[in-house]
């Protein structure tokens, strides 16, 4: 299968810099060079990504965000063919509500819509929401959430009596054409039967290959146990540059703006962390600077102070291609890659990347 490959809204706001709206212990920061994530920036990410030919953008979703779904809609007009993976989490919206809104805005983009499911992982973040579900209920809900937005888009009328909601008569004025595809991340066992009876797409973030294959092959097993079959998606930053001495030394200059007390600080907030991916992403590092290529070319810098996605493809073109490559082999056709700056670093990937997964014959035409 073609691989297809997703660039990202920094809806938090870019730089040059991984520190920034999302650092682990000072939301606040504000680096150098600091571009505020207003609506003209936004577009011009969006129409880069346009042109330079990438599948589709994510739009995140979390505290230090611009909300995804209003950001989706304002950026819509001003692209062409680019969709929008609208991240948002369920409990915070009614489930036909949410059924409803995704209806409206793949209708308005002329199918340009897919969701991003996203459960959530820390406490803290889910109460500034008014949710107080524990981790564990938080999965159980996403599961008859998903339930019922898919059955309100298939049928007249859906009646649903659940642990978490109640709904009569649930429907939507007409069903979105296409339905958009549903993404969904979650390395927890209470997230992979999740995503193994409702998703399209099961997304994980940038762990080795090997590491990442295992998790692949469990998530299949449990989906064709249930007569299902899913594809696989993979979150990774991305720093290729013409020679690999040159992308290192952009790698290295992100962590050298460092502190030892940010680090720490990170390391110490993201280990602790409900969330499974979460501590997988740091138990790469373990917050440590001396040993952050944890595999050929996969690089654990980002996670130092960031949480999510921690890992980049650092190298020449050719490297990051041959280890897109080889996350293919092991089961992976999406890709949701970013940069910083992303505007920059999207033209790098695109002009360097893109020519030689086509060569390779993953990218389609």
């Amino acid at each position: 299968m073609p691989a297809k490959f997703f660039w990202f809204l920094p809806t938090n706001g870019d730089s040059r810099s991984i520190v920034g709206a999302s650092h682990a212990s000072s939301h606040h920061t504000i680096p150098e060079g600091y571009r505020p994530p207003t609506r003209r920036y936004l577009a011009e990410v969006a129409r880069a990504a346009d042109r330079l030919g990438f599948e589709g953008v994510l739009t995140p979703t979390g505290t230090w965000c611009e909300d995804a779904w209003l950001t989706a809609s304002a950026l819509l007009a001003e692209t062409e063919r680019l969709k929008f993976l609208v991240a948002f989490r369920p409990g915070l919206v009614p489930p036909t509500l949410a059924a409803q809104q995704a209806a409206t805005l793949q209708r308005f983009s002329d199918g340009r819509l897919l969701l991003n499911v996203v459960s959530g992982g820390d406490d803290l973040e889910q109460q500034r929401f008014g949710d107080w579900l524990d981790h564990d209920e938080r999965y159980a809900r996403t599961g008859e959430f998903l339930q019922i937005v898919k059955s309100v888009w298939g049928q007249e009328s859906y009646d649903f009596d659940g642990d978490f909601y109640k709904i009569r008569d649930g429907r939507v004025s007409a069903p979105p054409n296409p339905l958009p595809e549903l993404y969904f991340g979650g390395s927890s066992a209470a997230a992979l039967p999740i995503a193994a009876e409702h998703v399209d797409v099961y997304l994980t973030w940038g762990e080795p290959p090997p590491a990442a294959k295992a998790k692949v092959d469990t998530v299949r097993e449990l989906a064709a146990a249930r007569g299902r079959s899913l594809r696989f998606g993979i979150r990774l930053h991305t720093i290729t540059r013409d020679t690999s001495a040159a992308a290192w030394a952009v790698a290295e200059e992100l962590v050298n703006e460092l502190t030892p007390d940010q680090i720490e600080q990170a390391t110490a907030l993201h280990a602790g962390s409900e969330s499974e991916g979460q501590r997988r992403m740091t138990a790469l590092h373990g917050g440590r600077t001396d040993k952050l290529e944890i595999y050929p070319n996969l690089w654990a810098g980002v996670g130092l102070v960031r949480g999510g996605a921690g890992t980049a493809l650092v190298g020449s073109h050719q490297e990051v291609a041959n280890l897109i490559w080889e996350y293919h082999t092991v089961g992976f056709d999406e890709f949701i890659l970013s940069g910083y700056p992303h505007l920059e670093e999207a033209y790098w990937f695109a002009e360097g990347v893109l020519p030689i997964l086509r060569a390779k014959g993953i990218l389609a035409a």
